[in-house]
């Protein structure tokens, strides 16, 4: 509403605009009288000072300063006042032109003097009714439209925090009023996120266990999954002592299903008027429900994964004398799904057997399949078969049983007593030798395994003694901002800083080069010492 509350569906706040003293009193009394708050004004620009309070405006067609037409042309090209409804009144311009130039010019209605009480009040109040119907669907759909947009902020939140401060920034903008967030995080903890309309930023603030769950209690009794209600100032502080609102407040509280955790939505009670503004807040609370949801079973599946996952990969090197391996594996993030990097090392004839993989996609079927090649490397190792074979036997294990999936597949086999290597790359990574100042890739190219054509590529060379042999996947050094080839250099360079340390601190050196990755990072470096 513009300036004054109404005080009920058929009164509200009218400017009265006439030079006429008498005829203005006469006006504002049969006003008055009905219910209505009269603001009065006897000239054109008295009136367009005045015009921002009222919710509708009697206007006379002749005016001292301006004529009563152009009073309304100026109301109705101005956006702060174009709403407010115009009832245009004269006793002298009663021609069928007059009335239709009133009209065109904006007014909403258009009186002849003299007119009776009945006739005016009536024209006043459907004016006003129409007004506010106009002006209430107006801002419902201003409100569903945002609540579109937060719903997609909220949708596309990554973790627990983002859509927290989606979803109470978003209140706060839909209704125009101070917003509280309530969730339960996965380890259990309340989150409290809280937003002021206009002030950008979110405040933070945790809670007791179950907290959400007892606030919501109250909105939705013992089997609900989603309602709204009115809760005073004093029974919202007994149910939550700290809070930062202070005042009248709607609750709205939803889940997805009874036994989840509910969520829960306070919104200070002034930015809710109506049945239509109580639907959306019960919309937005089953949308942060949902998003919930959502990232809580991709959370859930997550570590079902990464459990599986690491479950697939040895906890400790072998022992082999001459030789020190260590192992590293690093996920992408909490909430990124798990990747196929795998990696082996196993005693083989005068030294060892070193294998690096990465099988493609981001799932738990992605960490089934890669658990599958490293059992069936394992077996065909176990076997006798040369690495050269093992990688084509493997090639036949996936096309056979995951056909539409492709892999990558680097084996080195490593010579305790030479130093010699043995490099067979389906399509993956090189290995990077470390030997002092100086350093190499070698063991580039090959196709990946997975394809019709099985074509490795096969290359020798020496791992001297004190050198570092460098197996890794490529989340390691795969960057969207990047060229690969700039963080393979970088990765080539900053290795030698760390070639004299132990092969742990080495390995530590190596994972600490690129910050947080955007993929799973597995990596395997062998430190030859005799």
């Amino acid at each position: 509403m513009n300036g004054l509350t109404s005080m009920t569906e058929s009164t509200g706040a009218v400017l009265v605009v006439d030079d006429d003293e008498a005829k203005r009193y006469l006006l504002t009394t049969w006003l008055r009288r009905a219910g209505h708050i009269v603001t009065e004004a006897g000239s054109g620009q008295e009136a367009l000072g005045l015009v921002s309070g009222a919710e509708l405006v009697v206007l006379d067609v002749h005016l001292p300063d301006m004529s009563g037409f152009e009073v309304c042309r100026l109301i109705k090209s101005n956006p702060l006042t174009a709403a407010i409804p115009v009832i245009q009144v004269s006793a002298t311009a009663v021609e069928v032109a007059d009335r239709a130039h009133g009209l065109t010019q904006g007014a909403d209605a258009y009186l002849v003097e003299p007119s009776e009480p009945a006739e005016l009040l009536a024209t006043v109040t459907a004016a006003l009714r129409y007004s506010r119907a106009r002006h209430r669907a107006e801002r419902t759909a201003a409100m569903l439209t945002e609540l579109v947009n937060v719903t997609l902020d909220i949708n596309a939140a990554e973790t627990f925090d983002g859509l927290a401060a989606a979803a109470a920034t978003g209140a706060a903008r839909v209704f125009a009023a101070p917003a509280v967030l309530m969730l339960e995080m996965p380890e259990g903890q309340t989150r409290r996120t809280s937003a002021l309309p206009g002030i950008p930023g979110t405040v933070r603030r945790g809670g007791q266990r179950g907290l959400a769950d007892r606030v919501a209690q109250r909105v939705l009794g013992q089997g609900g999954t989603s309602a709204v209600a009115a809760v005073g100032r004093d029974e919202w502080h007994g149910l939550l002592p700290d809070s930062t609102l202070r005042e009248d407040v709607y609750l709205a509280a939803a889940r997805t299903k009874p036994g989840r955790s509910a969520v829960v939505i306070t919104i200070g009670q002034a930015g809710v008027s109506g049945d239509e503004d109580k639907q959306i807040l019960r919309q937005l609370a089953q949308s942060v429900a949902l998003g919930v949801e959502a990232l809580r079973s991709s959370a859930e599946e997550h570590l079902v994964a990464l459990t599986l996952q690491r479950s697939f990969l040895p906890t400790a090197p072998p022992v082999v004398p001459g030789l020190l391996t260590a192992f590293r594996y690093l996920p992408a993030s909490d909430q990124a799904e798990v990747g196929g990097d795998f990696y082996e090392a196993l005693p083989w004839r005068d030294g060892l057997l070193v294998a690096i993989g990465d099988v493609q996609g981001h799932s738990l079927a992605a960490a089934i399949v890669m658990g599958e090649l490293r059992h069936a490397l394992r077996a065909f190792v176990s076997e006798g078969h040369s690495p050269l074979a093992v990688t084509g036997l493997v090639n036949e294990v996936l096309r056979r049983f995951h056909p539409n999936i492709i892999a990558t597949l680097c084996l080195m086999e490593i010579n305790r007593e030479t130093g010699e290597l043995a490099i067979v790359n389906c399509g993956h990574m090189p290995v990077l030798i470390v030997d002092g100042a100086s350093t190499d890739y070698v063991g580039a190219g090959g196709v990946m395994l997975g394809l019709s054509v099985h074509q490795p590529h096969v290359e020798t060379a020496v791992l001297p003694t004190g050198g570092t042999a460098l197996l890794f996947t490529d989340g390691l050094v795969e960057d969207r901002r990047i060229l690969l080839d700039d963080n393979l250099e970088k990765l080539r360079t900053a290795t030698v800083e760390a070639a004299g340390a132990d092969v742990e601190s080495f390995a530590n050196h190596v994972m600490s080069l690129f910050g947080t990755r955007e993929d799973d990072v597995a990596m395997v470096a062998v430190r030859r010492t005799a």
